[in-house]
């Protein structure tokens, strides 16, 4: 029995410590730099495996170190390809997209069968709002080499943006079943969008199976963590989000998570501890003003939701929306318009948003609300029911308003 017992603990010990892909191709890549310091493509590799470490730990202090190896890649050979590749991964991470768009359209020019540059395209594009040209070269990846994860990846995304929400999570799950084993992040990421995906479909049992899944390949995932918290919400068990986002922003302390954290603390009904969120997250993103990888949109709703300043909220808003036209920032910007009391400006942006057939439920409770104040009330009804489906808190209690007051819909 002892035996056994000294077995399991070491084993479990080496699960708890075990490297994961992005530290194993640290290790191999520093390695062979150190074998042959003159090589360009190892630091490349070495670039990208610090990209991989800052998706695994949204520590963006890698992309530091990613950057700083780029730049003994092409000190060493000047305009390599698979460096410039890399920056634009940089680029995209640090939501550069305007940026990521005009390196990777070059690097497409110079290679148009590269695959990751295609992918680079559908993400910038789809940052920018240029869905037609996302899809095309979301479709470019899966003809030059069908069945790619990669590919796959990026035409789930964007048959959920396009509203086809079953699509989407049979694209992940063929995704998923192309993917070794031992890529345990990109598994857990996999397992997250799924969660994501059944979440919005309406199916907590499903959406927190592939949360809980997605933890157990890759412990403490900071996504996932963050998306079992939005499943503990739509469950009301509003103490363990808190718990959750809570260990997901001392892991990635950035404005955006803070103010994931801070709203779960208000439906908790913790008020001391969500105003004290909220003040940190205010200063924090403001801090963060001058950065591209900034939270621009969680600003823009604090300033209307919880701060009641609508002139602050239109000014980020119309500074973000200069710079991209993606359905969320469209919806942030059409929220901010709406809170000035500019609700046919808010219309117009909000029904750009739609047009792409997005459903998410926080956009579509915005949509119902702004179509209630025109009173068009068999519109707003139509939004608020489906966000509700989707389990939004909100829409569920502006229907109940609406009920209050007699205002429902026609048959």
């Amino acid at each position: 029995m002892k035996t056994t017992l000294t077995f399991l603990t070491i084993l479990l010990a080496a699960r708890a410590y075990a490297a994961t892909p992005a530290e194993m191709a640290i290790q191999q890549a520093t390695a062979k730099i150190a074998g042959q310091p003159e090589h360009a493509p190892y630091y490349n590799s070495l670039a990208m495996a610090y990209a991989r470490r800052a998706r695994e730990t949204s520590d963006v202090a890698y992309y530091t170190k990613a950057e700083e190896t780029l730049k003994k890649s092409l000190a060493l050979a000047p305009d390599n390809f698979e460096a410039l590749k890399t920056v634009t991964w940089l680029q995209l991470g640090r939501h550069e997209f305007a940026k990521a768009l005009e390196t990777a359209t070059k690097l497409n020019h110079t290679s148009p069968d590269d695959l990751s540059v295609y992918g680079y395209l559908v993400d910038a594009n789809v940052e920018l709002g240029n869905y037609a040209a996302a899809v095309n070269a979301a479709q470019w990846m899966l003809d030059i080499r069908p069945g790619n994860v990669a590919g796959l990846v990026r035409a789930g995304y964007l048959r959920e943006l396009h509203g086809n929400l079953a699509g989407a999570l049979e694209a992940m799950q063929m995704a998923d079943d192309s993917t070794g084993l031992s890529e345990t992040e990109d598994r857990a990421w996999l397992y997250t969008q799924m969660a994501h995906l059944e979440l919005v479909q309406g199916d907590l049992t499903r959406a927190e199976n592939y949360a809980v899944t997605a933890l157990s390949v890759f412990p403490d995932y900071h996504y996932a963590l963050a998306q079992l918290a939005q499943v503990r919400i739509a469950q009301t068990r509003y103490a363990d989000a808190v718990t959750l986002l809570a260990k997901r922003y001392a892991a990635a302390p950035h404005a955006e998570n803070l103010y994931a954290l801070a709203e779960a603390q208000a439906l908790a009904g913790q008020d001391e501890e969500a105003a004290a969120s909220f003040r940190k997250f205010e200063a924090q993103s403001l801090a963060e003003s001058g950065l591209t990888d900034n939270s621009n949109h969680e600003l823009i709703f604090y300033y209307v939701d919880h701060a009641g300043d609508a002139s602050r909220a239109l000014e980020v808003a119309q500074r973000e929306i200069a710079r991209r036209h993606d359905v969320f920032t469209l919806d942030a910007y059409a929220w901010a318009l709406a809170a000035s009391g500019d609700y046919r400006a808010a219309d117009e942006h909000m029904q750009k948003a739609l047009s792409v057939g997005v459903r998410d439920p926080k956009l579509l409770f915005h949509a119902g609300s702004i179509a209630l104040h025109l009173k068009r009330a068999d519109e707003a009804a139509k939004y608020l029911n489906d966000a509700a489906s989707r389990h939004s808190r909100d829409a569920m209690e502006l229907l109940r308003a609406m009920a209050a007051s007699g205002l429902r819909a026609s048959n």
